[in-house]
């Protein structure tokens, strides 16, 4: 299958999804749609677009999805993928981001990032010299919202006039680059949240600038069954992110109204007709199965609704290795 890789991305980080412009991200998540494709035509192991090329993974956040995505989609294309942990760098102490960028960027192709601060990243992607992909930070998760736009698409076939609502921690990373890539795409995307954890100024400067190019609307709303009205997408995250657990309490106090359930599902006016699907950036708390939450049940959303035959969760986790593979295609092989 042939992919289209003109996008003008060629040795192009990705560390915000604001690095591109709204026709480069629709082209990344069609190059994902192909990519995906092409894998399960087999087409990528007749040809591998990415062989002799050496992938960094530098990881300071330990993770499932992100680490085994990007493994799996540099080495279907015949790249090696090398990963590096957290006892394994020494950001700012034995030496500085600066000097380990440019020092990977001497013996790697690309490099996969995922960690705290967002300077970080930056900092990787000014001084290596090749190609940095966000895998996460504290502030953005873009490779996130490119698996989330691209199971979208699959199943509505188009994202212009959908209406996305996400539920919870309005200011975290998934929900800031869901604003921002919603907006870009043209989708009405609705931040429901409580006043306490709501987008900052700077996001929605973002997300509304975005927006008004294409006559959809970004919005902040505090009452759920107003926001989820209408909705095609109800999207949740963990209530408390990696490094704020100390909060677990106060969050699940304040965060209990805002938990997706299946009346908060019907509220949409979308489930009977099929018009409305669940997604969640996992992991999830939806059951007594995990430490968490053995004692007190579903947080974020319930067993039923994370079940349910409208959850496409799991489709998109797997879309996680074509999305993060169409930027490794585009940054290393693409037209410039």
């Amino acid at each position: 299958m042939k992919l289209n890789l003109d996008l003008g991305l060629r040795g192009r980080s990705l560390v915000t999804l604001s690095d591109v412009t709204d026709g480069q991200m629709l082209g990344l998540v069609e190059l994902a749609i192909q990519a995906k494709a092409r894998k399960r035509a087999g087409d990528h192991l007749r040809e591998p677009l990415l062989r002799g090329r050496n992938i960094c993974l530098v990881f300071e956040k330990s993770s499932t999805r992100t680490r085994c995505a990007a493994m799996v989609a540099a080495r279907d294309e015949g790249a090696t993928a090398e990963y590096l942990g957290k006892s394994d760098i020494h950001f700012g102490k034995k030496e500085s981001v600066e000097d380990s960028a440019r020092v990977l960027g001497r013996m790697f192709d690309g490099i996969v990032f995922r960690g705290y601060a967002q300077h970080t990243v930056e900092v990787l992607a000014e001084r290596a010299g090749v190609p940095v992909w966000n895998g996460l930070t504290d502030e953005w998760h873009p490779s996130q919202i490119l698996a989330d736009l691209q199971t979208m698409k699959e199943h509505y076939g188009s994202l212009q006039g959908l209406k996305v609502v996400f539920m919870g921690d309005g200011r975290n990373n998934v929900c800031n680059s869901l604003l921002v890539g919603c907006a870009k795409a043209g989708i009405g995307v609705v931040d429901c949240c409580p006043p306490q954890l709501a987008p900052t100024p700077r996001v929605m400067g973002l997300a509304r600038a975005a927006a008004a190019r294409h006559g959809s609307m970004v919005s902040v709303c505090h009452a759920p069954a107003e926001a989820v009205r209408g909705a095609n997408v109800i999207y949740t995250d963990v209530w408390v992110s990696m490094g704020e657990e100390s909060q677990f309490r106060e969050r699940m106090q304040l965060l209990m109204p805002y938990q997706v359930n299946l009346q908060l599902m019907e509220q949409t006016g979308n489930l009977s007709a099929g018009r409305v699907i669940f997604l969640h950036c996992l992991p999830a708390f939806h059951n007594d199965r995990t430490e968490v939450t053995e004692a007190i049940g579903a947080l974020e959303v319930t067993e039923e609704v994370f079940e349910a035959p409208f959850s496409k969760v799991f489709d998109e986790a797997e879309n996680r290795v074509h999305t993060l593979k169409a930027m490794m295609l585009a940054s290393l092989v693409g037209e410039s």
